[in-house]
């Protein structure tokens, strides 16, 4: 064979260098993740720390060079397929993208293009929920299918739609919720809580949400990342507040790092899981949070167990992990807009962290809201985790919200309890006092049920009234107010209780085939639309009662099956009179003058007639009568 020139080598070699060059610095290809995948300019926290996970990534060095970026450390994982890269970004950075090139030690190098936007809007104007809001909680799965083309997604593990299984995928959607706006508008919500929307790519029962397996991804079955994006947006031009649904405490077991976690201390009890041993759920003694008393092992049992064996429980200990969770539900805040969080399974994860989640989120959005779900039925336990409440240990939560699970139970104990000395309605009325021992009662949420419990209907024994009483209750206390969907048309479970898939059925109207159109009243039977008109009336005379909102609150020990509570704002009085009685009855209304309501005309809210307020009131059937002194409804 002929031999070449030196001079010919010698451009065939640099010719190949520039091209090995050109391919490596943009075989961005090489990176599986970089989260968050993108970040924003002017927060009061200017550090930022990205999880770098690409195979072999450890060993290399990071580089920036962009104006008001630099990288202050560099971490390697125990695995050598983690590089966690702590940035500090100046106040005087620029939104804009840059290389992160990344040299290995072999000589060759990649990059990966990062961006920094600017903040959509001021931190002030994230504005949260508060005791005017009331929240449509709704399961996206079993909602509406919006959109048919994304049922099944060939990529994930579950591909299976059928709506005759209760714990399969149904197919509702993103684009579900986004056609049906003007339904929860006009019903008069001011707010939707979706259970999360994210990647859940387990084998089954995926649909419920809980297990994510990407915490930065949209399951592709409820549509994208822009449809997200479209329902905040369409929700705010109508006012409406966006809750996200969050999860600290698990992950799903298909998560993408299960198979390669970072550090040994990533998840709790990983060297049990890695080694294929028995693992420990949560013992759930949720009062080992708060009890001086309980043992070391007790308090481990709960923080650490796995709430479930396919929910492996994240370590908040870990620094690392801390970070990831903390700035991924920041992510979530400014790329959706958000309006609230509702964190899940809140007293399961570290309270220390916890403390410092809270305190970060509200301390970059002050008038932010945040509910923790703590699924306890004594008051003093609800009481501990809100925010300025003093405690022996002087722990602070920084969380604004909880949930009312104490006046939940208390509510349908009394409905379905006989009237006596301590049964009926003194659980209602001895639980409202209760309120003594909240910092903020107002704060507090409110539930007649929720996605884990039985419907209210199936609660209180299909009682049509018994379950106005109790929405009306609800809806008038000092409290943030929640309703799941289709509690409007008395959905329940009866046939099997405590049935989770039964519990989160579809609603009608939501599928095209479905015979009844619960959206537009088609074949509801004259109870259902009649409770769908009853919740309508009430929940938009709240939306613009002050009294409702911000009033002082009296209520009248209940005495001959009678409760009556009242909330006063200036010249707007609204008075709840609860009557279990099936006969007639008279109400003598000399015990109530000190509402001053003696003469004064008063409007129904829920049918609009006229009462005057004299010596007596007759009462003509059980259920609640809703009176208010506005005219105009």
């Amino acid at each position: 064979m002929r031999k070449l020139s030196k001079g010919l080598v010698n451009n065939k070699q640099i010719i190949f260098s520039m091209v090995l060059l050109f391919f490596s610095l943009n075989l961005s290809a090489q990176i599986t993740h970089v989260e968050p995948p993108n970040w924003w300019i002017g927060f009061k926290n200017s550090e930022l720390q990205l999880l770098v996970n690409s195979s072999e990534i450890g060993n290399a060095i990071p580089e920036i060079n962009y104006p008001g970026v630099s990288i202050s450390e560099v971490h390697q994982a125990h695995s050598p397929n983690y590089l966690f890269i702590d940035l500090k970004i100046d106040a005087s950075t620029e939104p804009g993208t840059f290389d992160i090139v990344f040299r290995k030690a072999d000589g060759t190098s990649f990059k990966y293009e990062y961006e920094l936007k600017a903040r959509p809007k001021k931190p002030e104007d994230y504005i949260g929920f508060n005791s005017s809001d009331a929240m449509y909680l709704i399961t996206p799965d079993r909602f509406s299918n919006g959109n048919i083309k994304n049922d099944i997604d060939t990529d994930l593990r579950e591909q299976k739609i059928d709506r005759t299984d209760n714990y399969a995928r149904h197919g509702g959607d993103i684009r579900g919720i986004i056609n049906h706006l003007d339904y929860i508008d006009n019903l008069g919500f001011t707010a939707i809580w979706p259970t999360p929307m994210l990647t859940n790519d387990m084998n089954s029962s995926s649909y419920h949400g809980y297990a994510m397996t990407d915490f930065y991804e949209v399951d592709p079955r409820f549509g994208t990342l822009q449809d997200y994006k479209e329902l905040a947006q369409k929700m705010d031009a109508r006012g409406l507040k966006l809750i996200m649904d969050m999860v600290a405490n698990h992950c799903g077991s298909e998560h993408w790092w299960m198979k390669d976690l970072p550090f040994t201390d990533w998840v709790n009890q990983q060297e049990t899981f890695e080694t294929s041993g028995t693992l420990r759920n949560s013992n759930h003694r949720r009062t080992t949070n708060q009890d001086t008393y309980a043992s070391k092992v007790d308090k481990r049992d709960m923080v650490e167990g796995w709430f479930v064996p396919s929910m492996p429980d994240l370590n908040q200990r870990n620094p690392f992990m801390a970070k990831y969770i903390i700035q991924n539900n920041i992510w979530w805040i400014e790329t959706l807009g958000l309006a609230g969080i509702r964190q899940d399974t809140y007293p399961y994860s570290d309270k220390s962290f916890m403390s410092t989640w809270a305190s970060t989120i509200m301390s970059e959005y002050p008038n932010f809201n945040i509910v923790g779900e703590e699924w306890s039925t004594n008051p003093l336990l609800v009481r501990y985790w809100q925010a300025g409440t003093p405690n022996k240990e002087g722990y602070e939560s920084h969380l604004k919200s909880t949930m009312d699970f104490p006046m939940q139970q208390n509510i349908i104990s009394a409905l379905n309890e006989n009237e006596d000395w301590a049964t009926g309605f003194v659980k209602m009325y001895e639980g409202l006092a209760m309120d003594f021992a909240y910092t903020t009662p107002e704060d507090i949420l409110i539930f007649a049920d929720n996605h884990d419990m039985d419907r209210v209907f199936t609660q209180l024994h299909e009682n049509i009234a018994n379950t106005k009483m109790a929405l009306s209750y609800i809806f008038l206390i000092p409290r943030i107010v929640q309703m799941y969907y289709g509690t409007e048309i008395l959905m329940q479970n009866t046939a099997q209780p405590d049935d989770h898939g039964l519990i989160r059925s579809d609603f009608p109207g939501g599928w095209q085939d479905d015979a009844v159109n619960a959206f537009t009243g088609l074949g509801l039977s004259e109870s259902q639309a009649d409770m769908q008109d009853f919740v309508s009336k009430i929940l938009n005379y709240r939306k613009k009662s002050k009294a409702i909102h911000t009033g002082k609150t009296v209520h009248f020990a209940p005495e001959n099956g009678i409760y009556v509570l009242c909330r006063v704002h200036g010249d707007e009085t609204v008075v709840l009179i609860l009557n279990k009685n099936e006969e007639a009855k008279e109400l003598d209304l000399i015990r109530f003058k000190e509402l001053n309501l003696e003469g004064k005309t008063l409007k129904n809210v829920v049918t609009g007639a006229t009462v005057t307020w004299e010596t007596h009131l007759k009462l003509t059937e059980k259920g609640p009568l809703l009176l208010t002194t506005k005219n105009e409804l």
